[in-house]
């Protein structure tokens, strides 16, 4: 199997966190999100646990309750002082938090809100390895998920601060107990398409060969 590498690392570096651009006027159907779970769930897992469970909320009074719980988090966070700024880039912590906040104010507009979660939770001081696994089992198929999205002009945004009020969520949606959300995915097609890759450092800076 031969691989177009153009095309491949053009949706690697372009899959950016989209959030303004986010077309709140168009539907987006259950196939097709369904088709890039399908995706998803070809991603590994630790111990081939395949312990990753998806919630989609298309239903508008649910989507609604949803963005009143993420914003319970998110408006007090993003309020507080900003943190450092890409030293590339220094504009881009105050564009990322203009973002964020019209996400906020939005949320409920979006089309689809997907929510990724594991099977089981890390005990209560359970060693990183623990952890690594339970996280490591979701994240690697939330991303193939957001690659999927891209592919078919779709953009999302990886999202947490709902997490911040997670039970009240839980509630909410009826998750068991032994289940854990990890995010929340604003889901949309894109008002356009041309998104380019983002400005990071250099990697030479922050790469260590053999030893720190």
């Amino acid at each position: 199997m031969q691989f177009d590498l153009a095309t491949t690392d053009a949706l690697l570096s372009t899959t950016r966190a989209v959030r303004k651009r986010l077309d709140l006027d168009r539907g987006v159907p259950r196939e097709v999100i369904t088709e890039c779970l399908e995706l998803a769930v070809q991603a590994p897992t630790a111990s081939n646990s395949q312990s990753w469970r998806w919630l989609v909320i298309d239903d508008p009074a649910k989507r609604l309750a949803l963005a009143e719980i993420y914003r319970k988090g998110a408006l007090p966070y993003l309020a507080s002082p900003l943190k450092a700024s890409n030293e590339a880039d220094p504009g881009q912590g105050e564009r990322v938090r203009d973002s964020a906040q019209w996400l906020a104010e939005n949320l409920e507009k979006v089309p689809v809100h997907v929510i990724p979660c594991v099977e089981g939770r890390p005990p209560t001081g359970a060693p990183p390895m623990i952890s690594a696994g339970v996280f490591g089992s979701i994240f690697p198929a939330v991303w193939s998920f957001q690659l999927a999205l891209r592919a078919r002009g779709l953009g999302s945004a990886l999202t947490t601060l709902h997490l911040l009020h997670e039970q009240e969520a839980a509630e909410l949606l009826g998750l068991p107990d032994n289940v854990m959300q990890v995010a929340l995915l604003p889901v949309g097609y894109t008002r356009g398409t041309d998104f380019k890759p983002a400005v990071r450092p250099p990697v030479s800076g922050i790469t260590h060969w053999n030893g720190w």
